[in-house]
């Protein structure tokens, strides 16, 4: 299980057009140190020379720090799900690398919003090359589809699915450790190119992973998953 404090801030510049350009404006801006929630996961991971196979699923449990009255806030809010599979592709001889993971998220009811978010499908993937032994570079990115309607009493707004795709470079680092292990380092950045009900934003990622260092004829890398 994981949970980490963090500061997190937030900030809305909106404007609202009616008739006649008649324009409405508002500034809200929010900021504070909390703690995020719990999260857990479980996997079953395989290997066969080349090939990486993997099953996943997570979840998280919803921390007392959520405030529904913030914008900054590090936790959910409500119980969610997500489970799903993973691929990668690792040849070592000529450096190629291509991890593809898919997977459904469903959520319970916000209680203090009264607002039930739908079920959503994600896919994340990512190709690199890597120049040596513990240094790669490439391209990431992401499809999300939101395949069922917001529900409850908050839905105000209908069934609002969401949609987004994005892609961007990124850079990883394998770093050796004492005792059989090894460290992995990734920095990736997105830019969104299609949304729907959902922000359109440049979007950067850093991830760093402690696991048992492969044989030296096994994979480096396993399938990994953003989301």
């Amino acid at each position: 299980m994981l949970t980490a404090p963090g500061n997190v801030g937030l900030g809305i510049d909106a404007t609202l057009t009616g008739p006649a350009g008649n324009a409405i404006s508002g500034v809200r801006t929010d900021n504070r140190t909390t703690v995020s929630d719990v999260f857990y996961q479980g996997t079953l991971k395989w290997n066969q020379g080349v090939h990486n196979e993997m099953v996943y699923i997570t979840g998280n449990i919803p921390s007392g720090t959520y405030d529904p009255n913030r914008l900054a806030n590090l936790n959910l809010g409500f119980v969610a799900w997500d489970a799903g599979a993973g691929y990668t592709y690792f040849d070592p001889k000529t450096g190629h690398e291509f991890s593809i993971v898919g997977g459904l998220t469903y959520s319970l009811p916000n209680p203090y919003l009264q607002y039930q978010n739908g079920i959503d499908f994600h896919v994340d993937w990512a190709a690199s090359q890597f120049l040596s032994k513990n240094f790669q570079i490439g391209v990431a990115g992401y499809f999300y589809q939101q395949i069922t309607d917001d529900s409850g009493p908050g839905a105000k707004l209908g069934g609002f699915r969401g949609r987004a795709i994005g892609i961007g470079p990124q850079i990883g680092f394998i770093i050796p450790m004492s005792d059989g292990y090894q460290g992995y380092l990734n920095l990736r950045g997105y830019k969104d190119l299609e949304v729907e009900n959902r922000a359109s934003t440049w979007s950067t990622w850093v991830t760093f992973a402690v696991s048992a260092a492969p044989p030296e004829h096994a994979s480096s890398k396993p399938a990994v998953r953003k989301h």
